[in-house]
């Protein structure tokens, strides 16, 4: 009984967090992941649990037509598989982009340990950049300047609080 209770605890904490997302509530967001877990999606690499709660404000903030779908795929005692659709309009291009995103949770003490997002870069690229990101998305090159490009906006987000 105790393994259905906690592996229904870390389904609700993810459910949680995502209602959270569909809000625009990035503080409770941020309060989901502890201090020291670890973030990667295709784009942001290697944050922290108080840098991940900061993207997602960034995010949130910057993005003001954002619509979320989400389902729990399985659920353990230490782990949580989602899926989640975002459908919003992309700052730097004014594109429309729906990405489809699986995400992996690693909870620990009720709260996110490890969540990492992964996406089909390329289709996204694709989406958000248009033409520029069929000829090149695929790239390492393209993928790594998003990145470098994503984490200077994050780097500016939060010395400007």
């Amino acid at each position: 009984m105790k393994n259905l209770k906690i592996m229904i605890e870390n389904s609700q904490l993810i459910t949680h967090f995502y209602n959270a997302f569909k809000a625009k509530d990035f503080k409770t967001m941020q309060e989901s992941y502890r201090s020291d877990a670890i973030f990667n999606d295709e784009v942001f690499t290697n944050l922290n649990g108080v840098e991940a709660g900061q993207m997602w404000e960034m995010l949130i903030k910057n993005g003001k037509d954002l619509e979320l779908k989400f389902e729990i795929i399985s659920s353990d005692e230490n782990y949580v598989n989602a899926r989640w659709i975002a459908k919003y309009t992309f700052s730097k291009t004014g594109r429309l982009v729906i990405n489809d995103i699986q995400a992996f949770f690693k909870i620990e003490e009720g709260k996110i340990s490890q969540h990492t997002d992964s996406f089909d870069f390329y289709k996204w690229a694709r989406q958000a950049f248009g033409l520029t990101g069929l000829l090149i998305g695929w790239t390492t090159y393209f993928k790594a300047k998003v990145q470098k490009t994503a984490m200077g906006s994050l780097e500016k987000f939060i010395k400007g609080k």
